[in-house]
């Protein structure tokens, strides 16, 4: 899903901040990411309680929400802008801000996708998904943030290479996280279905192979359930049967190839598993509001021509 989505992260500052400090950062398009390799810092989110952040720490706003950063809960903070970044952030990416008292080192990220893609993983996340240091439950996050630390410390041949890439990794630890700890349990989504071996085998099936016939029947043989007992606990954990959930599936792969590739019609239609143009033609309108010559063509024009 992260793949089809397009997502990609890129380090956009090492902070180091003395007290006291505050940082005001607007609202993103793509997803913004915190993590504190040293002292502390509180997460304001508007219409929400100050988040007290720890070193180790991770805190992703998936949306790209408005928020600020500070060594207070409560206090004034200055907008990062041009002006502020022109004036302050070295060329290696370091940005010292605040006062004399006690210092707060923590790397901003920031991840780009394709919103209309993204939206079948997006859309299930919280506007803030905060992962505690924990050398036990959150290891994994811990591991990254400390390795992210180093590099972005080091200034070594390759180190902001480095850090992107393992700024995608937290992005996964992050998700991972949060289904297994936060995800609300009683909430429908195919997020939460992952929980569940069986189904998890399923929904992996769909997404690697969208253009199999797959039926019911299929599906079940696959993870040796019988065709009522996978019915029932797909549509209880994702909220939808498996095969209305495949042909969703389908519409968004086609979608994004769609827009990033010059494959035809045709060729894009037999790869989700549609013998027939015109049959693909009529689900793809259903599901986009618009054919896929049209759509394609407007998604081109859009991104200013060509397929990126």
């Amino acid at each position: 899903m992260l793949d089809l989505s397009r997502v990609r992260g890129a380090l956009m500052a090492n902070v180091s901040a003395g007290a006291p400090w505050g940082l005001e950062l607007a609202q993103s398009a793509g997803a913004s990411f915190h993590a504190v390799t040293a002292g502390t810092a509180w997460l304001r989110v508007p219409q929400a309680e100050p988040l007290y952040l720890m070193p180790g720490d991770v805190v992703l706003l998936p949306s790209g929400t408005a928020h600020r950063l500070s060594s207070r809960p409560t206090g004034r903070c200055v907008a990062y802008d041009r002006t502020v970044k022109e004036r302050l952030m070295s060329p290696d990416g370091e940005l010292e801000i605040g006062g004399s008292g006690a210092v707060t080192t923590f790397v901003c990220a920031g991840y780009d996708y394709d919103l209309e893609v993204a939206e079948p993983l997006l859309s299930l996340l919280p506007s803030v998904v905060h992962v505690r240091a924990d050398p036990v439950a959150s290891r994994d996050v811990a591991a990254l943030v400390e390795l992210l630390a180093f590099e972005v410390g080091a200034r070594r041949p390759g180190s902001r290479a480095a850090a992107a890439r393992l700024i995608d990794m937290l992005l996964i630890a992050s998700i991972r996280h949060w289904i297994s700890e936060q995800a609300d349990p009683e909430a429908s989504s195919w997020l939460r279905a992952l929980r569940d071996p069986q189904i998890a085998r399923i929904i992996a099936l769909l997404h690697d192979q969208p253009a199999e016939p797959w039926t019911l029947e299929s599906l079940a043989r696959e993870v040796h359930l019988s065709r009522a007992t996978l019915a029932r606990r797909f549509a209880e954990l994702v909220g939808e049967p498996p095969l209305t959930y495949l042909a969703r599936w389908r519409m968004h792969v086609a979608a994004q190839r769609l827009k990033y590739s010059t494959d035809t019609v045709d060729t894009i239609a037999r790869d989700v598993g549609y013998t027939s143009e015109f049959a693909f033609n009529r689900a793809f309108a259903r599901h986009r509001g618009q054919p896929p010559g049209r759509y394609r063509r407007l998604a081109r024009a859009a991104a200013g021509g060509g397929a990126r």
